[in-house]
């Protein structure tokens, strides 16, 4: 059976030799243009804990899509300093369905 819910993609992690605004720029110059070509791409926000811990939280049209999103971002952003901003020990990356929203 096909799932054909909105998903949440949440990923934490913490950033290594640079500071949240410059990871931000990064972001706007290399990676946002790639998550808007995506295939069931809805949105994305990015927040930063007190603590440095960043808070990388995507909208999908389904899991599989953020799935198949994050299984090709590496290698089809190969180029972009954004994956170096990022302390790769860190990562925890999480998707799920969507039981309950509401909007204003």
């Amino acid at each position: 059976m096909k799932k054909t819910k909105q998903a949440i993609e949440i990923t934490t992690f913490k950033l290594r030799n640079c500071t949240f605004s410059e990871f931000i720029e990064a972001n706007k110059a290399d990676m946002d243009g790639w998550l808007k070509k995506q295939k069931g791409f809805r949105s994305r926000h990015i927040a930063e804990e007190p603590d440095g811990t960043v808070i990388d939280m995507l909208f999908w049209d389904t899991a599989e899509h953020g799935t198949d999103a994050m299984h090709r971002i590496i290698s089809e952003t190969s180029h972009s300093k954004v994956h170096t901003m990022i302390d790769q020990g860190t990562v925890s990356w999480h998707i799920a369905e969507v039981g309950h929203f509401i909007n204003l």
